[in-house]
């Protein structure tokens, strides 16, 4: 951010924060003011070299006025994990700033969930994935429990055969059983983003003994993955709709306490995948937690933000087509009405009710919308001025087709409004999509091309990029299509639980045949596929619960279909 500069501006003071987000202040009794300071730029950065000759260039990013006049406030980290004699370390919520202090740490509230990643440049990921020799996939054999939730035979070879490429869907996998065969997409399952966040919680919980760990909420959306981490010690504290957990681990009711009131420096909370909004963050910051070595935010969320980062700075409007309630979609938010005013949208539908005020200057029509999009656009959002340009991202696990189907109506409106559907940016597969979310749904389309009887998708109830692959199984197969959380869902008598995605708890549960009653002419064929966030051992114990609906006389062993792989 540039400052207004002001003449009137004597004093240049930094604000120095160590890796744990705690802030370097004057030590001893009655100490008080600023802890590094200087008549220039140049004077303060000497001071803070003096203190602390391991630091990030000391950036401007606001301007404050004191009792004493104004001074410009500097933001900096250093490499320090102990302070010099006459300063200490201190988070902020122990910070009791007197008459000076108080307008700067009032001035740094818009940029506190800034300060954790002050030493990475503007193309620099928090948390790059990993190549795959350096995989921690110890994590997942570290125990019987561990074993069978995410190890699979069958899966490790599927994925040996058909994945030539990471970002490219191949051929489906047939597994011939005998009297039933199954499908198995090219690509299914885990994403790079979500191995990351499990393998960074697995450790974070292995080499912290003794200290508390938390998830800001919800690592994943799959139920058994954050059952299975609770219970080596991961608390959450919050649901994945953003609701306070109390110290009994529960959605905290009004006016009762809440684990976030409890959280010291000496915890350690690890942000998900989905990423947090900069509330969480900044509340985390003043708390004077660890928070960039913890934050297991996608790779590929990130460059959503880094995208609607770069169309804000060029003057769009940004349109986030998600689920507003949706944690990516709200830490995507948050992040972007730092540099832009966004609004969230979730389909077509909704596009059009923003479409309907481009040019138009009803104040009425105006008021009606942001009325009925409270929270879902940015305060200050003004339709009359900040529709000229509109530039799309989404929330990454949305259907790409849905994406694109939006963007082209906002550049044919533009088209016909004005001429110019160059003021519509956005579209590009890196801007909107994570590749694995789209790879999964292009190997997925690829299967169903072959004749099939039914289709099982395996993943957790609140799972968006889930839903996207039952809703193509949907199109193709009907109610041949189900949507599971494991093989549990699968009845002894061939029925199946079937999930309607967004209803809560078992109110959306109904009982279906798994396919056809009339006789097959010939083994069943059955697709069976997984969201990013479904373990591999979930789908082989899908596959072996189905096996035990045939009789063992008409089944081939495992290990011959093992063999069938290998030959392949």
């Amino acid at each position: 951010m540039t400052p207004t500069k002001s003449a009137a501006a004597t004093t240049c003071v930094v604000l120095a924060f160590n890796g744990r987000n705690q802030l370097a202040v004057p030590a001893g009794p009655g100490a008080a003011g600023f802890a590094l300071t200087g008549a220039d730029p140049a004077a303060a950065a000497a001071a803070l070299t003096a203190a602390f000759p391991r630091h990030t260039p000391p950036a401007e990013y606001y301007e404050a006025t004191t009792p004493h006049g104004v001074v410009r406030v500097f933001l900096s980290q250093v490499g320090a994990t102990a302070a010099p004699a006459a300063l200490r370390f201190a988070p902020l919520d122990q910070v009791e700033p007197d008459a000076m202090l108080a307008p700067v740490l009032a001035g740094l509230e818009p940029f506190l969930a800034e300060v954790p990643y002050l030493e990475l440049g503007e193309s620099d990921f928090i948390y790059r994935f990993r190549p795959a020799h350096e995989r921690n996939d110890a994590i997942y054999g570290q125990d019987e429990s561990a074993r069978a939730l995410y190890q699979s035979r069958l899966c490790t070879a599927i994925k040996a055969l058909a994945r030539v490429h990471e970002r490219s869907a191949g051929p489906a996998v047939p597994l011939d059983f005998g009297a039933v065969q199954y499908v198995i997409p090219s690509h299914f399952g885990f994403c790079l983003g979500v191995k990351n966040a499990i393998e960074r919680a697995y450790e974070t919980l292995a080499e912290q003994p003794g200290r508390r760990v938390f998830m800001l909420s919800e690592l994943i959306h799959n139920p058994f993955v954050n059952e299975d981490l609770h219970r080596r010690g991961l608390r959450y504290l919050q649901s994945d709709k953003g609701e306070l957990h109390g110290p009994d681990d529960r959605v905290a009711g009004p006016g009762q306490p809440q684990l976030w009131d409890s959280l010291t420096p000496d915890d350690v909370v690890i942000v998900p995948a989905f990423g947090a909004t900069d509330e969480d963050k900044a509340r985390l910051v003043r708390k004077g937690l660890p928070l960039r070595q913890y934050d297991a935010t996608c790779m590929l969320v990130e460059k959503v933000w880094r995208a609607a980062r770069a169309f804000g700075r060029e003057g769009y409007t940004i349109v986030i087509h998600g689920k507003h309630e949706h944690e990516e979609t709200k830490a995507t938010f948050s992040h972007t009405r730092r540099h832009a005013h966004a609004v969230i949208v979730r389909n077509l539908a909704e596009a059009r009710e923003l479409a309907a005020l481009v040019g138009n200057p009803d104040p009425k029509a105006q008021a009606t919308f942001l009325a009925k999009y409270a929270g879902r656009v940015t305060p200050g959002f003004d339709p009359a001025h900040h529709l000229e340009r509109l530039a799309v991202v989404n929330q990454t696990t949305l259907l790409m087709n849905e994406t694109v189907e939006i963007i082209d109506y906002f550049r044919g409106v533009y088209r016909e409004r004005f001429g110019d559907d160059t003021r519509v940016g956005g579209g590009r597969k890196s801007d909107t999509l994570c590749y694995a979310t789209q790879v999964n749904q292009d190997a997925l389309a690829k299967a169903l091309e072959q004749p099939l009887d039914a289709a099982l998708v395996v993943g957790g109830r609140n799972s968006s990029n889930t839903y996207q692959l039952y809703r193509l199984c949907e199109q193709k197969l009907g109610e041949r299509a189900h949507y599971i959380t494991s093989e549990g869902d699968i009845r002894p008598d061939g029925r199946v639980r079937h999930y309607e995605y967004g209803s809560k708890g078992n109110s959306g549960m109904t009982e279906r045949p798994l396919h056809d009653a009339a006789p097959a002419k010939g083994p069943r064929r059955i697709l069976i596929t997984g969201g990013a966030s479904c373990p591999d051992g979930i789908i082989q114990q899908v596959v072996d619960r189905l096996n035990r609906l045939v009789p063992p006389e008409k089944l081939r062993p495992i290990e011959a279909v093992l063999a069938d792989l290998e030959k392949a």
